[in-house]
């Protein structure tokens, strides 16, 4: 397990989350465009941005409004108060990124989602970041421009009005002065009016994947990122957009011979040599690109030993790892699974440090997932900057948030709403420890098999897929359909000392 600072567990009490922002809130009975639909969710590097991807194509900036008073913030802190603020934030600026296009050598419709977005390092005040849909990545640059215009070249009115103006002699033909010319001439100035955003796309990569790019990932050395798709990754050069190196390859031979794909790929967000793929028989491998040009050697691999006995029908399709993410400081690799959340130690391969159980109520209903197709669904997991929590979504527009310092029960269902505790759970489930305890835990829900977390009916029609964690914050950003909702938390320490404040 993580071990807190103090080594006291106890000094890290469950967050209370509560509702700050939604963008794109649709009111009751409003039907929701399919390309309006959130497909992709990212915070950059500092919390002061949030990019959103859609799959009409679109991507959509938001920045940050409060904390601009940073000096002030920094010595509050140093006087053991609360910040005064959340954070908050507002649209910036959007953008067409993706189009739909047609493949007339496949016969094949490429759609315009997007799938990823990424930030990269910002210059000169100008915000970089990489989109992606299933076949073609792109290199924005959004830049602010000052809107230049020519102002009056004459200022002698006088003039102005006998003559029509300097500037209605540069538009004829032939072109003269008047009789005894002008009383004052001046030159035109160029004024600034207003600023603009301006998004241009510098590089364009494509033609590199066979398959659907399901996962980007910028390189801590700056210059590099990676894009996979079920069987190949590819490392590119973020300045040369017509070559690109395969990294890993797991296509065989015989493509009857095929028995997993790659379903997510990140860079370690320290080491630029290393990376991290997972695989839909639930397997994590690390590799080292210092070993070989073609990584088809893994350094590390993470697996669970499967439980003797609890093999199904649907254990490799539920096994399958839909995300992976490593934490801050790149020690702990996050996965999660159709079932769980499992927090992975590089150090410990044979089994994650800790497992939380996501839809333990929906093993009865496997049958009827599996028909409807819902088993598919890929859910987006995240952890908190100091990597103590991790979140991810479900159904019915719910998400789960876990402690995962040492003893730390803390397990909470909320809504994304403005209400977001509406829907808590009153017995929420806890962390497992152990293989066992997975195992009395999977006894425990087949009792149970109409309810989900919070004892009620599941809504497999509202899913939250999407979500992402404030870097320096606790904060979160979650999609659930076509609306973005912003929530923080304050622990309940700091939530009573604000109170005794007020």
């Amino acid at each position: 397990m993580i071990p807190l600072a103090n080594g006291d567990a106890g000094s890290q009490p469950p967050l209370e989350w509560k509702f700050s922002q939604v963008f794109g809130e649709r009111a009751a009975g409003e039907e929701v465009q399919e390309v309006d639909i959130i497909s992709a969710i990212e915070f950059d590097k500092s919390g002061e941005h949030l990019a959103t991807g859609d799959r009409g194509g679109r991507v959509v900036l938001f920045e940050r409004t409060d904390g601009k008073d940073h000096t002030v913030r920094k010595d509050l802190e140093k006087m053991d108060y609360p910040a005064p603020r959340h954070p908050e934030f507002r649209y910036k600026t959007e953008f067409q990124s993706h189009e739909p296009e047609f493949d007339y050598l496949k016969s094949l419709e490429i759609e315009e989602k997007i799938n990823k977005v990424r930030w990269c390092q910002t210059a000169n005040g100008a915000l970089f970041l990489l989109s992606t849909n299933d076949k073609t990545v792109k290199y924005w640059k959004v830049q602010e421009k000052k809107v230049k215009k020519i102002s009056d070249m004459n200022v002698g009115p006088s003039a102005s009005n006998r003559n029509g103006g300097l500037s209605g002699h540069i538009g004829a033909s032939d072109f003269t002065f008047p009789p005894g010319g002008f009383p004052s001439l001046h030159l035109p100035v160029v004024v600034s009016q207003e600023t603009n955003l301006v998004p241009r796309c510098r590089r364009i990569y494509a033609h590199a994947h066979d398959y659907h790019i399901n996962s980007i990932s910028n390189n801590s050395d700056g210059e590099t990122f990676i894009s996979a798709d079920d069987l190949r990754i590819n490392l590119w050069n973020l300045e040369i957009s017509n070559q690109s190196f395969n990294i890993v390859d797991v296509k065989p031979v015989n493509m009857e011979d095929l028995t997993e794909v790659i379903t997510s790929a990140e860079f370690h967000p320290t080491h630029c040599n290393m990376l991290a793929y997972s695989s839909s028989k639930g397997t994590i491998r690390l590799i080292d690109m210092r070993q070989s040009a073609l990584c088809d050697k893994h350094a590390k691999l993470f697996e669970e030993q499967e439980i003797p006995g609890s093999r199904s029908f649907f254990t490799e399709i539920i096994a399958s790892i839909s995300d992976i993410k490593f934490g801050k400081d790149g020690r702990y690799i996050l996965s999660r699974d159709y079932m769980t959340l499992k927090l992975w130690d590089l150090n410990m391969e044979n089994a994650p440090v800790v497992t939380f159980p996501v839809h333990e109520y929906l093993r009865p209903k496997l049958c009827d997932l599996y028909e409807n197709d819902s088993i598919f669904d890929k859910f987006e997991c995240c952890l908190s900057g100091d990597s103590l929590r991790v979140a991810t979504g479900s159904y019915s527009n719910l998400f789960r948030v876990f402690g995962c310092s040492s003893g730390s029960e803390e397990a909470t269902t909320l809504e994304a709403s403005k209400n977001p505790t509406r829907r808590q759970a009153q017995m929420p489930s806890r962390p497992l420890r152990s293989l066992t305890s997975l195992a009395r835990s999977r006894r425990r829900g087949a009792e149970n098999q109409n309810a989900d977390a919070n004892g009620g009916a599941f809504d497999i029609s509202t899913k939250l897929l999407h979500l992402a964690w404030h870097p320096t914050a606790n904060a979160l950003a979650c999609a659930a359909a076509n609306s973005l909702y912003m929530y923080y938390a304050e622990d309940g320490a700091r939530s009573e000392t604000t109170q005794n404040l007020q």
